[in-house]
């Protein structure tokens, strides 16, 4: 069954977005859709929290979310762009590599993240490439282009 936006803002509960990403606990890192423009942009917000599990490791004495799990993050609000694009084929779409991504300060519980992903190209159907920040608080944290790939 297709998901739709259910809101006239154009936004997505935790729920819905389970509904369009095939992403489950742990690896769900968004919890709300705040904006849409369909096959074009999504802002999206990643409350980060004290008890996810990386923090156990990542570092028990001075938690910081992980760099890799910020990039999964935006490429989650990519995923929504693409899921949502009506000409584009069913599927699971992965990661198909990362570009000029760029750490620009920490990430630590109780700070939420800010995601917005803007679609630059997608090219036979099968391959997509979104511009993806993240902030807090207003700051940058950290930017990339992400590259995406239709698994067969």
């Amino acid at each position: 069954m297709e998901q739709q936006l259910s809101t006239e803002n154009n936004q997505l509960s935790s729920e819905e977005i389970l509904g369009l990403l095939p992403h489950r606990f742990p690896f769900a890192l968004i919890d709300r859709v705040i904006e849409h423009v369909p096959g074009k942009k999504a802002v999206a917000l990643k409350n980060v929290t004290i008890n996810e599990p990386q923090f156990q490791g990542h570092f028990p004495e001075r938690p910081l979310m992980p760099g890799v799990l910020i990039v999964e993050s935006m490429a989650q609000v990519g995923g929504i762009i693409v899921t949502q694009m009506p000409d584009l084929p069913k599927g699971l779409f992965v990661f198909a590599g990362i570009n000029n991504v760029k750490f620009r300060r920490p990430v630590l519980p109780g700070d939420q993240l800010v995601i917005t992903c803007e679609l630059l190209s997608i090219k036979r159907k099968r391959f997509g490439k979104v511009k993806g920040e993240a902030h807090v608080d207003g700051k940058l944290v950290c930017s990339g282009e992400l590259m995406f790939s239709l698994v067969d």
